[in-house]
């Protein structure tokens, strides 16, 4: 039908024949932005959640902005949104923070232990959410990333446990 029509170009689209279809978005999940941030031993653990329908919302904690290699991502999300209940969880990378930062991410780990929010953390993050929330990292110090509930700690030690977890997030 198109060679039919002489068009230059043939359209195209997201349904038939292997086209991609992202994941449907289940839940809005904040994103805590550090300077420096990554995911540690899980470098697709991003992809992971967002495949998992898992919408993650840079919020910053310290500055306005994140300014990396000359590319400003700007927060879409604010701590008030735990309280109110926007976000259904908060993912807190590894990456290093200044003393106002530090200050603020405890902030936002606070808010979420108090909203019943859990908490994916990797890397370094994981010995800072533990230690913010006053519980015991040593037993975590060699996971990749854990899940934070209410009263549990969950080690997640590759994709496959991240990706049942993020299942988990209503």
């Amino acid at each position: 039908m198109y060679a039919q029509r002489k068009a230059p170009f043939t359209p195209r689209t997201n349904a038939g024949r292997g086209g991609y279809r992202t994941a449907p978005i289940r839940a809005r999940v904040g994103l805590a932005m550090r300077r420096a941030m990554n995911f540690g031993d899980l470098p697709d653990a991003e992809a992971v959640m967002r495949s998992r329908g898992l919408s993650l919302a840079p919020m910053s904690v310290g500055d306005a902005g994140l300014h990396v290699g000359g590319t400003s991502v700007l927060p879409t999300a604010q701590a008030s949104d735990i309280d109110n209940g926007a976000l259904k969880a908060v993912v807190i990378p590894a990456g290093s923070a200044d003393a106002e930062s530090a200050a603020a991410l405890d902030d936002v780990i606070a808010r979420a232990q108090a909203k019943g929010a859990p908490m994916f953390a990797f890397g370094d993050g994981v010995e800072t959410t533990l230690r913010a929330l006053d519980r015991p990292h040593e037993a975590y110090a060699d996971a990749p990333a854990v899940l934070i509930t209410a009263d549990n700690v969950e080690a997640l030690a590759d994709t496959d446990a991240l990706a049942a977890a993020a299942l988990r997030v209503q």
